[in-house]
């Protein structure tokens, strides 16, 4: 980060918590909590019950990839309900890609069931998510179904409540995935798995889901999970059924039990398949019945046993002022529940200084304090009441100037941040100013500039259609008599497209040639390419391996190279090269058929057909842009 120095304040420390760097946006391939790629998508909106928002860990099943999840609506259920939503891609995989649910130990230590404690823990010691410890809950399908559900057993400090779909019993054999049901005793196994942990199942929620026309995982392990949950948790099942429906002619059938602790679903017209809802698509996604993990949203903020229901005390009509060398502060408190409020009042200087005065409202909620004797200086105030019950209200925050008013100084920015998806960039910081005169802060892109969102000292501006590779941004606070402080950021932005094939090729990217072995990788599921260089301004959109590509032609104006360079000089000499055909495929020289049992090769741009299959050695030689014949140079 370079940086253009003009006099600068003394920073401001404003001792508020930073708003989450991705509200409203999947963040993919992440690591985290010992898992080399998860998803995590995290909502602009909180939960609307305890503080902050829920964590929902989602386990993909056999043979799912976790970026089916990417298109099975769970963005919608995480804005619906305040979830931060977690896809980890299991690190220890038994066969067909399945969450080995029936082999190895089963505890706290091993395996993907640390991986997954660690992930929990890991994303609620982050304060930019800002997770409810008594709101986290575990799902999943199928082997992920069953591996979510072991993983609730082993750790219900952890996990307040899971939801089991098309999963088979707690402690089965492999055959029993797909072989006749298997019987098991849901409630001693979990019992036994949770060990010392055990009291913690007074409190834990569980939802049981199959879809009506699975033919895959036998049917009787709905119910055998639904009641072995309620052995285990001591309830009652209440008479008859709910229909739950989204309105669209989407629908389930509903038992549940005494204090909604465990629910049984029968998704309607749904196969082995995770229930996305209207609109969801994908592997082993299924859109015919409701969006299960927005029912899960609402099964476990209705019934979660954990979080404090309360609502926190309110602040009305507070007042400023001051007297000399202090700050007084009235106003009202009142809370819903009766609950006894004490307030609190902050006094933070420049120098990040804090003094702290309290005070109990009297029998009609009004109350008044006063700080001690200050020193001349700017003060950040910031009022909040808190309930016996722990809850705090939104705080007031207001801000006086002791003394004479301080010598013009320009604003200060600090603690600047860039987060990039797709070609859209986000810049983020704060900015203090000592004279409280701020007219504006401005972050120029090379496509532009844009004024800069402001609450607080807290800045937020984005840019989109940026072009990939290495960019700058040039930050700029200015007060209203002119002076301004500016600092250059950098950042680099993937220019890859995420689209299904038969949208990249609707735009260009890819077309038919290639057809056959881009549907064998992806099928109809979304996935990324990127531009790449060919040769001088000739480019091809390709995915990670370069085994689904498309034509050479003209580069596009968002991205060049994959690092943002400038395209690669056009070849003046000849150049050739001897390899098996299937390797000049990868590398562009060539393209096949597209059958699998026996592919034919052509170079590309003469079409002259290759000798052989795919192992094939052929040498193909070109000294122009995307023209390839047979045979060595001249």
């Amino acid at each position: 980060m370079k940086k253009y120095s003009y006099p600068l304040a003394a920073v401001f420390a404003l001792a508020l918590s930073a708003a989450p760097a991705y509200a409203g946006s999947w963040q993919q391939n992440q690591a985290v909590g010992g898992f080399n790629k998860v998803h995590l998508y995290t909502p602009d909106s909180v939960s609307g019950i305890g503080q902050g928002r829920g964590l929902l860990v989602v386990l993909h099943g056999c043979t799912q990839s976790v970026d089916a999840y990417l298109t099975a609506n769970l963005a919608q259920a995480a804005e619906q309900y305040g979830l931060i939503i977690a896809v980890p891609d299991a690190m220890n995989k038994a066969g067909f890609g399945c969450w080995s649910y029936w082999q190895g130990t089963r505890n706290r230590s091993s395996g993907d069931y640390k991986n997954l404690i660690n992930l929990a823990t890991s994303l609620m010691a982050s304060p930019a998510y800002q997770i409810d410890p008594n709101q986290v809950y575990i799902a999943g399908l199928s082997s992920g179904a069953s591996f979510a559900h072991t993983t609730a057993c082993i750790a219900p400090d952890i996990f307040a409540g899971v939801g089991v779909s098309a999963g088979p019993s707690i402690g089965t054999s492999s055959n029993g995935a797909l072989g006749p049901c298997e019987t098991a005793d849901v409630a001693m196994r979990c019992s036994q798995y949770a060990g010392s942990y055990s009291s913690h199942f007074t409190s834990q929620i569980a939802s049981i889901a199959h879809g009506r026309n699975d033919t895959t995982v036998n049917l009787c392990y709905n119910e055998q999970n639904a009641t072995g949950m309620a052995d285990l948790y001591n309830v009652t099942r209440l008479a008859g059924e709910n229909l739950i429906s989204n309105g669209t002619g989407r629908t389930a059938d509903e038992t549940l039990w005494q204090n909604g602790r465990v629910s049984m679903l029968w998704l309607n017209n749904v196969d082995h398949a995770w229930s996305g809802g209207q609109g969801a698509s994908g592997s082993y996604i299924n859109g015919n019945s409701i969006n299960y993990a927005s029912y899960l949203g609402q099964y476990f903020r209705d019934n979660n046993q954990r979080v404090n229901r309360n609502s926190a005390p309110e602040l009305a009509t507070i007042n400023v002022s001051q007297s000399a060398n202090q700050i007084s502060v009235s106003g009202k408190a009142t809370d819903a529940d009766a609950d006894p409020i004490s307030i609190s009042a902050s006094f933070t200087n420049s120098m990040a200084q804090v003094v702290t005065v309290s005070a109990t409202p009297n029998t009609t909620g009004n109350f008044s304090l006063t700080s001690p004797a200050l020193a001349n200086d700017w003060y950040q105030i910031i009022v909040t009441a808190t309930d016996s019950e722990g809850l705090v209200s939104n705080p007031y925050s207001s801000s006086v100037l002791l003394g004479p008013p301080p010598p013009a100084t320009s604003p200060e920015l600090s603690e600047l941040a860039v987060s990039v998806e797709g070609q859209c960039a986000t810049v983020t910081g704060r900015v203090f100013d000592l004279n409280r005169d701020l007219a504006s802060v401005s972050v120029e892109f090379s496509t532009g500039a844009v004024v800069a969102t402001q609450s607080g000292d807290l800045f937020s501006a984005q840019r989109c259609g940026l072009a990939g590779g290495n960019n700058t941004a040039l930050v700029t606070a200015t007060d209203a008599g002119g002076l301004f402080s500016s600092e250059l950021v950098s950042f680099s932005i993937d220019a890859g497209q995420n689209a299904t094939l038969d949208q990249h090729i609707a735009a260009g990217r890819l077309n038919y040639t290639n057809y056959a072995n881009c549907y064998l990788e992806y099928s109809t599921a979304s996935f990324i390419l990127r531009e790449q260089v060919v040769t001088g301004e000739q480019c091809r959109w390709q995915d990670n391996d370069a085994s689904c590509f498309g034509p050479t032609q003209s580069c596009s104006t968002v991205g060049g190279g994959d690092d943002g360079s400038d395209p690669t000089p056009e070849p003046t000499d000849c150049v050739e090269f001897s390899t098996n055909n299937y390797s000049h495929k990868l590398a562009g020289r060539a393209y096949s058929s597209g059958n699998i049992y026996t592919p034919n090769y052509f170079a590309t741009g003469s079409n002259t057909a290759l000798a052989g299959s795919t192992w094939g050695v052929s040498t193909l030689s070109s000294s122009s842009n995307g023209y390839w014949q047979l045979g060595a140079c001249p």
